[in-house]
């Protein structure tokens, strides 16, 4: 479903990836974890098509990713993210409600399967969206500064889900998060993949969230990728030195 071939990212003079190659499949998820700067958003931001690639290149369902409208507007389309802060990704000014029907305003002929019967009614699409995300149909008409942050979280997801993508970018989406509200939003995220057979790419620092959450994971440090397996492979004696290292910060903090 995704592929991404050698690709490079520079701003100014500082490389921020340098030759990246990977790929995921339709209906899996993807990890990417490392420490702050090592490139985990700069790539989120490029399979977006938000920032242009210097080289290589990112192909998603045969659509090669690139700063044109139509073929950006295609990819976008199919390919949602769910920021780390729901406060900044939301209009303070409208009711929570409208900014979860926005992507279906923006793509009127897109008919996600599970809004069938409601695509012609904005609030009842709103009300079915906050059904998916666990959210009380009270809150539609609030505004973002009048829900906690696991409540604008949700609605940042709902609005994600919206088109029904086949892949959802999340990125350090529980970081701004109190622990209990975490594994809810996480077990959320899970249910929802299942449910809407969707793709992630699921960008933390938080080692056990990924493992949770992914079929495979990627370790970036300064912008190279030092590692990629499958997760049932984490504790394998072939990790990579700086792998081993998260593995043992992540026990550390467990214990």
């Amino acid at each position: 479903m995704l592929e991404i071939n050698s690709i490079t990212k520079t701003y100014d003079t500082n490389p921020v990836l340098k030759d990246i190659t990977l790929s995921l499949n339709q209906g899996e998820s993807l990890g990417i974890i490392g420490e702050s700067g090592s490139g985990k958003s700069t790539l989120a931001r490029l399979i977006l098509g938000l920032d242009s690639i210097d080289e290589g290149e990112i192909i998603f369902q045969g659509i090669r990713v690139q700063h044109k409208r139509n073929s950006l507007k295609k990819v976008r389309r199919h390919v949602q993210i769910v920021f780390q802060d729901p406060a900044s990704s939301l209009n303070p000014k409208l009711p929570v409600w409208k900014s979860v029907v926005e992507p279906l305003e923006n793509y009127p002929d897109t008919i996600p399967l599970f809004l069938k019967e409601v695509r012609n009614n904005k609030e009842l699409m709103a009300g079915m969206l906050f059904n998916k995300v666990g959210l009380s149909q009270e809150l539609l008409e609030r505004y973002p500064h009048q829900l906690s942050g696991g409540q604008k979280q949700r609605v940042a997801i709902a609005r994600g889900i919206s088109l029904q993508p086949a892949l959802l970018i999340c990125d350090e989406p529980t970081s701004s998060l109190d622990v209990s509200v975490q594994a809810q939003v996480l077990n959320l995220l899970k249910e929802l993949k299942r449910d809407l057979n969707m793709s992630y790419i699921f960008i933390s620092h938080d080692l056990a969230a990924v493992q949770f959450m992914c079929d495979q994971i990627a370790v970036l440090k300064n912008g190279t990728l030092l590692d990629m397996f499958r997760t049932e492979e984490l504790f394998s004696e072939i990790r990579h030195d700086y792998t081993k290292k998260l593995v043992g910060l992540a026990l550390k903090d467990i214990l």
